[in-house]
Order: structure tokens, then C-alpha cells, then sequence
């Protein structure tokens, strides 16, 4: 019986493992490299969520990155918007293009405390380069800290244009 139990475990185990391998992505071969020339690119922005019982708001502050991940070549930021949950336009960003080098970071910062966009808040950050390089990494991270709780995410931006 004691055998019989510990086969049990060993079986699960080894079932664990292999569902555990199933969902590891493979490692990606150079052709798997998407490249682009440019894109716009969708990221959603919190500048608080909703807790509690009586759904209270919990203040965030927010930090869009934009990170060149190509190692050899520039890009361009052609336009950098923020806009409310309405969809109107808050802030402009960028009064010309700006390149972002090699492997440079740049980030644009929503202060804790600042509603002007509301929870449905997002960025449009269109990007684009002289030829195909690696696709740059956008994000949105959002922390927020009241009392003795702090709350910390981050969202991805979402390519919603293909530009040529």
C-alpha cells in the first residue's frame, strides 16, 4: 500500500514536469526575430484602480518605458500621446521626433495622485526606423502606496498599426 502511494506521487510529478516543459516556449532561432520599420502602439495606463468593499480609488503613479532593444540601430519616436478614458488628448509629449539610440531607454512619468486620465488612461507612442530593426519594448508600470499597502503592475503595449 505504501508502494502503491508513493508510485501515485512519483506519476504526478513526472505529469507535472511534463506539462511544465509543454509550456515553455522553445527557444527561438533568428527567423522567429519579428523586425519592423515602424508601428503605433496601444498601452493602457492606470492612474488608479478600484479596491476595497466600497470600490474605492487607489492612487498610482505611472511610468511609460520605451526601450530600443535593437543593439545596432536607432529608432524614432514620430509621436508620443497621452489620452483620458474619453479618448481626448491630454499631452502631446513630443514637439519633434526624437531618436532613441542603440539599446537607449526613454520614459514620460503620470505622478501618483494625478486623475487627470483616469483609470482608462492610455498612450500612443508611434515609432519608426530607416530599415527593419528589432521591435522596441513599450510598457506602462504602475505603483501606488497607502497606509501600509502598495500595489505595483505593469501593462504591455499592444501594436495596433503596422506602419511601412
Amino acid at each position: 500500500m505504501k508502494n502503491r502511494k508513493k508510485l501515485q506521487i512519483l506519476i504526478c510529478y513526472g505529469l507535472l514536469m511534463i506539462l511544465a516543459g509543454l509550456g515553455t516556449p522553445a527557444a527561438s532561432s533568428a527567423d522567429d526575430i519579428k523586425l519592423s520599420s515602424g508601428q503605433t502602439v496601444y498601452v493602457p495606463i492606470y492612474s488608479h484602480i478600484y479596491s476595497g468593499v466600497k470600490a474605492r480609488p487607489f492612487a498610482l503613479a505611472a511610468t511609460l518605458s520605451i526601450r530600443n532593444t535593437n543593439p545596432k540601430h536607432a529608432i524614432t519616436l514620430v509621436s508620443v500621446k497621452y489620452y483620458d478614458s474619453d479618448g481626448k488628448l491630454v499631452e502631446d509629449y513630443l514637439s519633434q521626433p526624437k531618436q532613441l539610440k542603440a539599446l537607449v531607454t526613454t520614459r514620460y512619468i503620470i505622478s501618483e495622485g494625478d486623475k487627470t486620465g483616469g483609470s482608462g488612461a492610455n498612450y500612443i507612442v508611434v515609432w519608426k526606423s530607416d530599415q527593419k530593426v528589432n521591435q522596441p519594448i513599450i510598457e506602462a508600470v504602475m505603483i501606488g502606496t497607502q497606509s501600509s499597502q502598495g500595489i505595483s503592475f505593469l501593462s504591455r503595449g499592444q501594436v495596433i498599426k503596422e506602419d511601412l
